[in-house]
């Protein structure tokens, strides 16, 4: 009999992030609402907070996943050559965290980098992040094409603050004529890696 409360509950779960990520599609991330959550879903605020404790922690399940799916799909593709092709890479990553202040805040606070709070998948998505980037500057060093007088991982921990500080430094300005991103980090990437 213990199963089918548990499959209830992780049908209930599972409902609940089917029907924020469809808000979220439709109005953006900052425009979600517990309330519209629940209402939509069927379900009392007190289920939603036995799954999620907040609104925020709903967000970085969702949002944890959706990195890891762009993580996953950087992976798959051929390792990049340059800085430059580094950044490109890294673009439609940027493009989807850049596209809402709260997508970047939840992110590097639910890493555990900024805080107590932790999510494991977003988390796992900053590690993960480090080792691609490990890897890729093994190959370029392998290759003679990036400096070869540091650790590849301390290299690539550099490349995950540059990305860290564009994002922040894009929201942080009052006018619309940065680059985007990806075009910002180019500068930073080609200083870090090639000298």
């Amino acid at each position: 009999m213990t199963r089918a409360p548990q499959k209830r509950r992780l049908e209930t779960r599972t409902k609940l992030l089917s029907v924020a990520e469809d808000l979220i599609d439709a109005n953006g991330v900052s425009a979600l609402r517990v309330e519209n959550v629940v209402a939509r879903a069927g379900v009392a605020k007190g289920t939603f907070f036995s799954h999620f404790g907040d609104k925020d922690g709903l967000l970085a399940v969702i949002l944890g996943a959706q990195v890891m799916r762009h993580i996953e799909d950087m992976d798959a593709a051929p390792a990049p050559n340059t800085p430059a092709e580094i950044a490109q890479r890294l673009s439609p990553l940027l493009d989807f965290i850049s596209q809402d202040r709260m997508i970047f805040d939840l992110l590097l606070r639910y890493s555990g980098t900024t805080g107590a709070e932790v999510d494991e998948v977003v988390t796992q998505g900053f590690l993960r992040q480090i080792s691609m980037f490990t890897g890729w500057i093994s190959q370029m060093q392998a290759a003679g094409t990036l400096r070869g007088d540091a650790n590849p991982e301390f290299l690539a921990e550099g490349i995950q603050a540059f990305l860290n500080h564009v994002l922040a430094t894009g929201f942080c300005m009052e006018h619309g004529d940065l680059p985007p991103p990806a075009e910002a980090l180019v500068p930073y990437l080609e200083q870090w890696l090639l000298t």
